[in-house]
């Protein structure tokens, strides 16, 4: 069995930051890999090590400076990895979900996994849709929000624990092939070792443009466009008391009956 996971470096801000335009200015930004995806590299690899699957490849869009982010996943465990990267994709602002999944599609197609494991989100447009609409182009079966997965796959069959609205988990049955998207908690990422981190500068990186994929460059014209980047004010009513619990217990409590918290 092959697994392909989807992995996305995202910008990380540090907490006093400036924005610049529609950006956050570049000394204030970071990156790492996205935190959903390394729960789904994590449970690809643990399934590889159950002797489930035969390999695991990581997909990602990004430019070349990504590739330090990325080998992350295959210093953790991941086989080899596709960068999916094109002139076309310079001046993209915002890749939009029908971008991305054309993109994805294609590697799909080439590489026929028997299942796609995607984070549930990533932390920096949290569109929170790509691995489902990615699904649903290739026509394989899918489970959203996948914070439990049997690690016996019998008979070509996941057994999920999906979370749902409330609280409520949902126990079901999906045949593969299949697209999981994943939620954090459904495992513990391991740390990169340090012999990890020297194989994973031998491992297979390959690029590929628009062209070698068979798309055409007008399917990442999306429709969005980002026209404004502000930080939010925030309203805030905080009550300070200074003293000991005797002095500010009966404040607290009068507050709290004023607010209707208490009676």
């Amino acid at each position: 069995m092959k697994i392909l996971v989807t992995v996305k470096e995202v910008a990380t801000v540090e907490d006093e930051f400036e924005i610049e335009g529609t950006a956050i200015a570049d000394q204030y930004l970071g990156a790492d890999l996205n935190e959903w995806d390394d729960y789904a590299v994590e449970e690809a690899v643990q399934l590889q090590e159950a002797g489930l699957a035969d390999e695991v490849v990581t997909v990602t869009i990004g430019p070349e400076d990504c590739e330090q982010t990325i080998r992350q996943a295959l210093a953790k465990g991941a086989d080899r990895a596709i960068r999916i990267w094109d002139d076309a994709l310079e001046g993209v602002d915002l890749l939009d979900v029908g971008a991305k999944t054309e993109l994805l599609k294609a590697v799909v197609e080439a590489e026929e996994p028997d299942l796609v494991l995607s984070g549930v989100q990533s932390g920096d447009d949290s569109f929170g849709a790509t691995g489902v609409s990615l699904a649903s182009a290739v026509d394989f079966q899918w489970g959203a929000v996948v914070n439990g997965l049997e690690h016996d796959l019998e008979d070509g069959v996941a057994s999920v624990r999906r979370e749902l609205e409330g609280g409520v988990e949902e126990l079901t049955d999906i045949d593969l092939p299949a697209v999981l998207t994943i939620q954090t908690g459904i495992n513990e990422p391991r740390y990169a070792s340090l012999r990890g981190i020297r194989q994973a500068q031998r491992k297979d990186l390959d690029v590929q443009t628009l062209a070698d994929l068979g798309v055409d460059a007008g399917a990442v014209e999306g429709d969005l466009e980002l026209t404004e980047m502000y930080e939010p004010e925030t309203e805030s009513d905080v009550t300070v008391w200074e003293g000991g619990a005797d002095d500010t217990a009966g404040q607290l409590a009068e507050l709290l009956r004023e607010k209707g918290v208490a009676q």
